[in-house]
C-alpha cells in the first residue's frame, strides 16, 4: 500500500483533520494535504514525527509491513 493511502487511513481512524496533523508537524494544512494526496513527497523528518504521533512503525506507513505494531516505542520529545 502506498504511504499516502496509509497517511489518510491513519488520520481518519484517529479522527484527526488534516489541520490537526499539520499543526502537530508545524506545517500548513495545504502542505500536509499535498503529502497525503501524493502531489509532493513527504520529507523523512515528518515520517519520524508521524510514527510517534500515531504510534506506528515507519515500515507500516511506508507499506513494508501490514501490522501497526512496533517492537519498541520512543516517546515524542
Amino acid at each position: 500500500m502506498d504511504y499516502k493511502v496509509v497517511l489518510k487511513e491513519l488520520r481518519t481512524e484517529n479522527k484527526k483533520t488534516q489541520t490537526e496533523v499539520a499543526t502537530y508537524l508545524h506545517i500548513d494544512q495545504r502542505v500536509y494535504s499535498r503529502y497525503e494526496c501524493g502531489v509532493n513527497a513527504m520529507p523523512i523528518k515528518y515520517l519520524e514525527r508521524l510514527c510517534r504521533y500515531y504510534k506506528v512503525s515507519a515500515d507500516y506507513i511506508l507499506g513494508l509491513k501490514s501490522t501497526k505494531q512496533i517492537d519498541h516505542y520512543i516517546e515524542a520529545e
